[in-house]
């Protein structure tokens, strides 16, 4: 784990129980209750390696729906999250420790993105292969202006711009990397409320992941499109209302 990784993923939701439902059938996740008493946090996996979390959407939640966030690693937390609000960020919950997982804190960048910050503790999991069914293959920021966000993730992580495409009347599509890997991209939406962050999930096969998504539930918002490199990808909402990605190739 490096500082500047996406390490964990975790979704705050009005149903945990049904979303747990959705997301096992849709990406093919395990899912496992954490362990802890009085906790109803449950960890999702790719085959026995915990990726991510879903748990009750907490009443202080911004933004106030479910949600998915991403937790991005750094060496100290607490320097962090000064340096954050140094920046023009904010921190909506100081840091705080998991017993025996490690610190984190949640924080907003100055476009309203809400993202965490962590730290753990032990051993480091393992890396997952790019574009292994259930992985996360792609972060992307949907902003309301990228090129003003882009320099805080920039001093805050030290990630670097790599290709970027133009498209058309919506503007650049800025590909990212953290740590000298191509991670995700950001955009501008000027309509949006604020910015977020949205997360692509890796599929088998696109158009299963469609079929198993809708189904179970979920709306289709856009896709199936195309992207460089032969890979398909969709945004949708799940049934609680939390928007999530699927990224996949298409085998028919």
């Amino acid at each position: 784990m490096k500082q500047g990784d996406f390490v964990w993923y975790e979704l705050c939701t009005t149903d945990p129980a049904a979303a747990a439902g959705f997301y096992t059938r849709v990406v093919g996740w395990k899912t496992t209750d954490s362990g802890v008493a009085g906790s109803d946090y449950t960890i999702l996996a790719v085959g026995e390696r915990p990726l991510a979390g879903i748990m009750t959407l907490p009443p202080e939640q911004m933004p106030p729906r479910p949600t998915w966030f991403g937790y991005i690693a750094t060496d100290d937390v607490d320097a962090k999250a000064a340096e954050i609000e140094t920046a023009g960020g904010r921190i909506h919950k100081p840091p705080q420790d998991i017993p025996s997982v490690g610190r984190f804190a949640v924080v907003i960048d100055p476009q309203g993105a809400v993202f965490q910050l962590f730290k753990g503790q032990g051993e480091t999991l393992p890396a997952l292969a790019m574009m292994q069914t259930g992985s996360v293959g792609w972060h992307e920021l949907h902003s309301g202006d990228w090129k003003k966000g882009w320099p805080f993730y920039e001093r805050m992580f030290g990630w670097t711009k790599d290709v970027a495409h133009d498209m058309g009347p919506m503007g650049t599509y800025q590909i990212f990397k953290t740590n000298g890997s191509a991670c995700g991209g950001m955009l501008t939406d000027p309509g949006l409320p604020r910015s977020y962050w949205l997360f692509y999930f890796v599929v088998d096969d696109i158009d299963a992941g469609i079929s198993r998504a809708t189904a179970a539930g979920g709306k289709l918002l856009f896709g199936p499109q195309e992207v460089p490199g032969g890979a398909w990808i969709i945004n949708a909402e799940d049934p609680q209302g939390g928007l999530f990605a699927l990224v996949g190739m298409r085998k028919r």
